[in-house]
């Protein structure tokens, strides 16, 4: 005669509770993360010990007031070139995207030439615009002119390095954003065609929120890059945060330390972004997976909960032990 269903099931369940539970061994984990332990408390202690880094020097300048101004052109150069070069790049997609040969050919042309072109040659070019062209006009094309300025006085240094940075990004984020147009599977903008959706409102609703999915990692990569690519206008004497570190350790001699300023205030420019690209990919991410990826505070929140009720159970079991 069988045990009924729910006591063979109790039975079961209590014989598998009374199994040992071996967790698998892996020890090549162990020496991974020993030697990558071990790699890191090296670097930390010659970064700390080793005098030639001059940190006393580097926490000096840190927060000097020109290397303040310089960072605040660092970022101006990056906001101006970003918003220019995805708003261009965008425009450029969609132009490769269409069904003109014309708009096609003049987009490929446009990333070829501006991607084959190193980006220092774009600055010095933009730079010296005016030995080209000594004025320019304003007026029917071909024909006559409104008005004209002279080029020395329409294009400055810093009007010429947000040009070439912002041009030079834009043939990038054309491919990055047309990259993420085509990651969205075409049959979805079919299916609102056939429902008559108007087109402006498949992009923005349809297209637009699934192309940000492979959009945002690598546009994120692009403009950590220019953060840092930004270096390179010091040839145009542009006071940036290197151009000015420049500067200041050709004066006091300091190049280590002075270095290191720079290095700090990259990282941190860098790491705000990174904050940034995380909470820009959660959002989005919303229709893509079940369960959204913890922030930092909430991951902090669960480690102090999980903490605290360790210590609840604790003392529990001591209190009932006799």
């Amino acid at each position: 005669m069988t045990a009924p269903p729910d006591v063979a099931a109790r039975e079961t369940a209590l014989a598998a509770a009374e199994l040992p539970v071996i967790p698998a061994r892996r020890p090549w984990r162990w020496v991974a993360s020993l030697a990558a332990a071990v790699l890191l408390a090296m670097a930390l202690n010659a970064l700390i010990t080793n005098p030639a880094w001059d940190w006393p020097v580097a926490a000096q300048y840190l927060f000097y007031e020109t290397i303040l101004r310089s960072v605040g052109v660092t970022l101006q150069l990056t906001g101006f070139a970003i918003v220019i070069g995805f708003a261009l790049g965008t425009v450029l997609a969609l132009m490769r995207l269409s069904r003109s040969p014309v708009l096609v050919g003049f987009s490929w042309g446009y990333v070829w030439l501006f991607r084959s072109v190193p980006l220092i040659l774009q600055l010095l070019f933009w730079f010296n615009l005016a030995l080209l062209y000594d004025r320019i006009s304003i007026g029917v094309p071909f024909g006559p002119a409104f008005f004209d300025i002279g080029t020395q006085d329409l294009i400055g240094p810093l009007t010429a390095a947000t040009l070439g940075l912002a041009l030079h990004q834009a043939a990038y984020c054309a491919e990055i954003v047309r990259s993420g147009f085509l990651s969205v599977d075409q049959g979805q903008l079919e299916a609102a065609a056939a429902l008559g959706i108007p087109r402006w409102r498949q992009i923005r609703r349809i297209l637009l929120p699934q192309a940000m999915r492979t959009i945002i990692p690598n546009a994120s990569n692009e403009i950590t890059s220019l953060v840092k690519g930004t270096s390179v206008v010091y040839i145009m004497a542009i006071p940036e945060l290197f151009y000015q570190v420049q500067v200041i350790y050709a004066r006091n001699g300091r190049v280590i330390a002075l270095l290191l300023v720079a290095a700090i205030w990259y990282l941190l420019l860098t790491t705000v972004l990174s904050i940034v690209q995380f909470y820009i990919e959660r959002y989005y991410a919303r229709g893509a997976v079940r369960v959204l990826p913890p922030t930092p505070w909430q991951r902090f929140r669960r480690v102090v909960g999980d903490a605290a009720a360790a210590r609840r159970r604790r003392a529990v079991l001591l209190k009932d032990l006799p």
